[in-house]
């Protein structure tokens, strides 16, 4: 059976006082024998902070991208090395914003894949369509080709090693969210694609929702058969909604 993964994602968000804060209210929120995993990914400078206040609790955490470099002259860039040495457990890759405003290719997302999971880092890799691909119906291709090419540089026991997350990029901070089934039937759609690189990595891998989940929503969302847990944008900067939602798990 797959754990429901809750993961928010902070953004360009926080201070170290307003993290502490947000950090200390989710640990003491957390319910009694809670079976969900919970993740927080923090800005770069945040991570030792996080390893600090989170380091004995159940909280994991990780951070928003990672290098596709080992080390080197690549000034600005955080290794996968590196957040290992910062405890992390996860780092999201191919986030929509990255591959907007940064340019990433697909080939990109998936060599970092690669260099996150050298270090034994969860990576959880994003994929998602605009709206006017949505509206032109190639919601399918272009999540199955961004899947495709992180597919096609793993081995099958690689790709039981990832977590996906679905994030329709018109859906992002709009306040627009998929509806349960819409959202289901992409989540389906990725397993399907999974299952022909790997049985296992279909069974196991979690696939996230990642379109303004919020706490009125999150129950109907994770109802759904192939949703796995979301990643979180905006409601994980408030420690009652993030909380809210996995209590709705």
């Amino acid at each position: 059976m797959r754990r429901t993964l809750i993961a928010g994602n902070w953004k360009m968000n926080g201070s170290f006082s307003a993290n502490r804060a947000l950090l200390t209210d989710i640990i003491a929120g957390l319910p009694d024998g809670n079976s969900i995993e919970t993740l927080v990914c923090a800005p770069a400078p945040y991570l030792a902070q996080c390893a600090e206040v989170l380091g004995k609790t159940p909280v994991k955490w990780g951070a928003q991208d990672v290098s596709a470099h080992i080390k080197g002259a690549f000034t600005g860039e955080v290794s996968a090395t590196m957040l290992a040495d910062c405890q992390c457990k996860y780092v999201i890759v191919g986030h929509s914003e990255r591959r907007a405003y940064h340019a990433e290719s697909n080939e990109l997302v998936a060599q970092k894949v690669v260099q996150a999971l050298s270090e034994k880092l969860t990576p959880v890799v994003c994929v998602g369509e605009t709206l006017e691909q949505r509206e032109g119906g190639a919601t399918n291709a272009i999540v199955g080709a961004q899947l495709q090419v992180v597919l096609d540089v793993l081995s099958a026991e690689q790709v039981s090693e990832i977590v996906l997350a679905y994030e329709p990029v018109w859906a992002i901070g709009t306040g627009k969210t998929a509806t349960p089934q819409m959202a289901q039937d992409v989540h389906a759609f990725l397993r399907g694609q999974l299952s022909v690189k790997s049985a296992e990595a279909a069974n196991t891998v979690r696939i996230l929702y990642g379109g303004s989940m919020k706490p009125e929503n999150a129950k109907e969302l994770l109802a759904m058969a192939d949703i796995d847990g979301g990643l979180i944008g905006g409601a994980a900067l408030k420690a009652a909604d993030f909380l809210a939602i996995i209590s709705a798990c």
